[in-house]
């Protein structure tokens, strides 16, 4: 990726920040968009100083006029943008009988209206460059039944569609579209939210051993072999498989992930 401009949304922390990392190890300049300016800020000054070029720049990905200006300025000084990384995302961790719509709000417009703003901001600037790469971040949520909150499920569906349909549709603009889907990745957001104040555990132990740093290695090698759809850890990919295999089945083991969940979730109370 020497030599690339990638624009990375969400890019101050978690998966956001080892893709913006791994990026510039890999010779690219980034901007690291992100709401929370502050640590975008202090990660681009801590890439700068090996001399490559590391941008910060505040962005809410549920505004559209905002996700434009940072686009223009990002187009601006680095005159194109390769690589848009969807990677804004958020997480309600509730069950719906406690949800309000306020809830459903907040995750459909940062998760799914953030990836659309993104798509309409930058999109055509790589249709006129006849190249460039989008790529989504959905999650292993979006391809199999699973504990996640419906809300999330429900996005991160919607991300994987958007990204089949438009990759479909950029091959004849020289653009690839591809998209990520996680299993479950130590960030802050599934320590904070789905985790808040349980005790260590199995979960936690496991996180250990799946730090964002990996996935980005890993997740930046098949963006650029082109993939379509991204899974990692790649054993996740077993719970698409199941759903693919057997719908009937995979309910049935997301079922008794859902009453782990609330066993630990009842402990932590």
């Amino acid at each position: 990726m020497s030599g690339k401009v990638a624009f990375v949304t969400g890019g101050a922390s978690g998966i956001g920040a080892a893709l913006a990392t791994k990026l510039v190890d890999g010779g690219a300049e980034v901007w690291i968009a992100d709401r929370q300016i502050g640590p975008a800020q202090d990660l681009a000054q801590r890439l700068n100083r090996g001399g490559t070029k590391a941008h910060a720049i505040e962005l809410d990905v549920r505004s559209y006029p905002s996700f434009e200006r940072a686009v223009a300025e990002a187009v601006g000084q680095s005159g194109r943008i390769d690589y848009l990384f969807n990677n804004a995302g958020i997480l309600v961790d509730r069950e719906v009988d406690s949800y309000t719509l306020d809830d459903w709000n907040d995750v459909f417009d940062v998760n799914l209206r953030g990836v659309v703003h993104g798509i309409q901001a930058v999109y055509p600037i790589m249709i006129g460059q006849h190249s460039g790469h989008i790529v989504n971040t959905a999650s292993i949520a979006g391809l199999a039944t699973g504990a996640a909150p419906a809300s999330y499920t429900a996005t991160k569906h919607a991300v994987v569609g958007i990204s089949k349909s438009l990759r479909i549709e950029a091959e004849r603009h020289g653009v690839q579209v591809s998209v990520l889907c996680p299993g479950m990745v130590s960030t802050p957001m599934v320590l904070t939210e789905r985790h808040r104040g349980m005790a260590p555990g199995p979960i936690e132990r496991f996180l250990e051993t799946s730090k964002p740093e990996r996935f980005a290695e890993r997740a930046l090698l098949a963006v650029l072999r082109g993939d379509a759809i991204i899974v990692l850890p790649t054993w996740w990919k077993a719970f698409w498989y199941l759903e693919r295999f057997s719908p009937v089945l995979s309910m049935l083991v997301a079922k008794a992930m859902l009453k782990q969940k609330r066993r630990m979730q009842s402990t932590a109370a």
